[in-house]
């Protein structure tokens, strides 16, 4: 799979995508690999009972969030019931895009704070969001208690689609979790950002735990690259001209994130 990713926010009534900068418009080719990543994953979902997928990346800045949310409204832009989950409880974005409060979220119904149906944002007739919550000191704990695989299974009955934001795979564990939960994890990385050795370091992290691996979604691509540096990657000719808008800030606590680029192009 293959798209490029914009910054965006929701209109409530309209579902659509549209950039943080006003008055910019979101090229047509954007809006189209959205729905293409939605198609193949819509496919894969047709033959798995689990209705959950979850988003992650190899390291942090390689657009995992802003990809969560554009598929979960592609999803709901089909009229189809979609959930969206923030689920990275460590340092939450979802909120931010969307414009939601964040007072109570995932981490406040795990913790028996308050319940589902409390805690989720009806956003629109299709789009319900479930933002992170209040910062936890126990992320991994909650994550892997028995309480997310029994709100994911209370998800499944209500919802057709349930997109799980996760944290950067080779940061923190809590990715490996959440993915085991579901049907499997798609992998989000950035050309010219992400290197060869993160994205094999990810993808040997999710194999050796045994979780399914969806896909590779790949951002800003530019439709004059000849190569990609990072396996084999069916080029699309789309051409995107600009990258990623936003930074975490932060290193999970594992110290400062050194930006670098695949030597192989």
């Amino acid at each position: 799979m293959n798209m490029a990713e914009e910054n965006i926010q929701v209109k409530p009534e309209e579902q659509e995508v549209v950039t943080e900068n006003k008055g910019r418009r979101v090229p047509f080719s954007v809006v189209e690999a959205y729905k293409t990543v939605r198609t193949n994953l819509s496919f894969l979902q047709s033959s798995s009972n689990s209705k959950s997928i979850a988003f992650t990346s190899p390291e942090v800045s390689d657009g995992k969030s802003t990809t969560s949310v554009n598929i979960a409204i592609a999803f709901a832009q089909l009229g189809e019931k979609t959930l969206l989950i923030d689920a990275d409880l460590r340092r939450s974005s979802v909120h931010k895009k969307l414009r939601l409060e964040n007072s109570r979220g995932l981490s406040n119904v795990l913790a028996e704070m308050c319940s589902l149906e409390d805690a989720v944002n009806h956003t629109s007739a299709s789009l319900d969001v479930l933002t992170a919550g209040q910062v936890p000191p126990n992320p991994s704990e909650l994550l892997s208690s028995p309480k997310f695989k029994e709100l994911l299974e209370k998800a499944e009955k209500e919802y057709d689609h349930i997109v799980v934001d996760t944290p950067p795979i080779n940061v923190v564990s809590d990715a490996l979790i959440v993915g085991a939960a579901t049907n499997g994890i798609v992998l989000v990385v950035k050309e010219g950002y992400s290197t060869t050795d993160a994205v094999s370091h990810a993808i040997s992290a999710a194999k050796f735990a045994e979780i399914n691996i969806l896909g590779v979604v790949m951002n800003g691509v530019s439709a004059t690259s000849k190569k990609y540096g990072i396996g084999r990657y069916r080029k699309y000719n789309y051409k995107y001209g600009y990258g990623y808008g936003y930074g975490y800030g932060y290193g999970y606590g594992y110290g400062p994130q050194k930006e670098s680029k695949d030597t192989k192009k």
